[in-house]
């Protein structure tokens, strides 16, 4: 049987440890979704051209087994964080992002805000300020284009004070916030404990 050929512009999401020359990912595209990618490592340059979390990136792929898995024979890189690393916590959410998108199938009509929420989100982590908050707000988002009535059924259950100044927290710009941070961290795990007990979402 013939392998598959697939062009695409995709987001790495996750990377795992390299093995038998091999570095191995799981990649986000709006065409296909979750895809897990193999990619051949130089021997004498391990590095040499080798994909990176966050980065976006046109892929030509082929597959010998009808797209379990995917091989990259060329990657054009279209976007690299290069400041994701000098920021612990940008790192830390920015992970934690990769991976409700990794770990939570999502359908075909989908994926195009998907795409463009994880593209705005790790640009915004990038850039240094706030990131408790761009995690806020990108959880929220991802849940309400899920189809989840996170507005009418979370936030409205929030006490008067705390939904206001979560509604607050949501719609202003992250340049504008004027949540501290204790604050935010608290509507996030507020969030997550009623998308645990209310939706498929898988968080952990």
């Amino acid at each position: 049987m013939a392998g598959l050929s697939l062009q695409t512009d995709a987001l790495v999401l996750l990377k795992q440890p390299p093995a038998d020359n091999f570095q191995g990912f799981t990649v986000f595209s709006v065409e296909q979704g979750v895809l897990p990618v193999l990619q051949r490592l130089s021997r004498k340059n391990p590095s040499a051209g080798a994909l990176d979390l966050f980065d976006e990136a046109g892929l030509l792929l082929e597959s010998s087994n009808q797209g379990r898995t995917w091989f990259l024979r060329e990657a054009r890189l279209l976007v690299r964080h290069e400041g994701m690393g000098r920021n612990y916590d940008a790192v830390r959410f920015a992970s934690a992002l990769a991976l409700l998108a990794a770990r939570n199938p999502v359908l075909e009509e989908s994926r195009p805000a998907v795409a463009a929420l994880l593209r705005s989100a790790f640009a915004a982590l990038a850039s240094g300020p706030r990131p408790e908050v761009v995690f806020f707000k990108s959880l929220y988002r991802f849940a309400r284009d899920e189809g989840y009535p996170v507005k009418q059924d979370w936030l409205a259950r929030l006490p008067s004070r705390q939904r206001a100044a979560a509604g607050d927290a949501l719609n202003r710009p992250i340049a504008e916030q004027t949540a501290t941070p204790d604050a935010v961290a608290d509507f996030t795990r507020q969030l997550e404990t009623y998308l645990r007990a209310q939706t498929e979402i898988l968080l952990d």
